[in-house]
């Protein structure tokens, strides 16, 4: 019989740790939290599971795969988020190997000269680890472990000691705390300072803040550059955080936020993934680094 419960009751750092300390094998999934209408046994409302939000495979105790539907993490994308991969040969193999599986697909890369076996594997572990530092911050969500469940065997499975995790773990909600704190609305935007060439002389940003600054205008949320992006929540934060605290952005309200507030009562019309002109952007990216 799987044990199920409730992250609210039963946290992600409790439920690493008996996965730790029994050594067991399978599968934890946090589903949505749907509100039934009742009470439970403590007073709280009573949660039945909606859509699978994520999944994590341990094998003998060792954290072994990890994956969030909210975002791609095949292997290509993996690579691509990792700068392994540029966007364009990203897009070309998509459409040239797109019934692939992971495991073949490395092989082919390998043998190819895109990548090399240690980048797989690292780039795999740092997509993981990702995922669960995310899961941690989660309060709320039913869950159900599964014994002996494991994701099908065309899947790159790097094993990860969980005793390292769940310390990493505890550091980072402390700092997830604090980023939810400074930056507590992702519907806001962002924007260049004044003199933006003085602020990004001599800085050296790594990929994934390179993306995030192609889509810097008040008319993108911080929310869209995220979903253009493939992040998460934790991950958006903390690039924002530094490259404000760089000087190098400034939070500002997108337009329309007051109206929007004003009319709260109206539909609320749905997130629509940036859009950036490929030709401004690598202008932009381009006139930058040649500061």
């Amino acid at each position: 019989m799987p044990l199920q419960g409730n992250i609210r009751d039963f946290s992600t750092t409790q439920l690493l740790n008996l996965v730790n300390l029994a050594r067991k094998t399978g599968t934890l999934t946090i589903f949505e939290a749907l509100k039934t209408g009742e009470k439970d046994a403590m007073g709280g409302d009573k949660m039945a599971a909606g859509k699978q939000r994520a999944a994590v495979s341990f094998k003998a105790g060792k954290l072994i795969f990890a994956a969030m539907d909210a975002q791609d993490g095949n292997l290509v994308s993996v690579l691509n988020k990792a700068g392994k991969l540029n966007d364009e040969q990203a897009r070309i193999i998509r459409t040239r190997a797109k019934n692939t599986s992971d495991k073949a697909l490395a092989l082919l890369l390998i043998n190819a000269n895109y990548v090399s076996q240690g980048d797989i594997v690292s780039c795999i572990q740092r997509h993981t680890l990702d995922v669960v530092y995310n899961l941690l911050s989660w309060n709320e969500g039913p869950f159900r472990f599964e014994d002996n469940t494991l994701p099908d065997s065309n899947r790159i499975l790097v094993p990860i000691d969980l005793e390292n995790v769940i310390i990493e773990g505890s550091r980072r909600m402390r700092e997830i705390e604090q980023l939810s704190d400074h930056l507590p609305n992702l519907d806001m935007a962002l924007k260049f300072p004044e003199n933006p060439k003085e602020k990004f002389k001599g800085i050296h940003l790594s990929v994934e803040e390179w993306r995030v600054v192609s889509f810097v205008n008040p008319k993108n949320t911080i929310r869209q550059i995220a979903k253009a992006n493939n992040m998460s929540d934790v991950e958006i934060r903390r690039i924002v955080y530094g490259l404000e605290q760089a000087g190098l952005v400034e939070i500002v309200k997108p337009p329309g936020m007051e109206q929007q507030a004003s009319s709260s009562n109206r539909r609320r019309p749905q997130a629509r993934t940036p859009q950036v002109q490929k030709t401004v952007v690598n202008k932009l990216i381009d006139k930058i680094r040649s500061i």
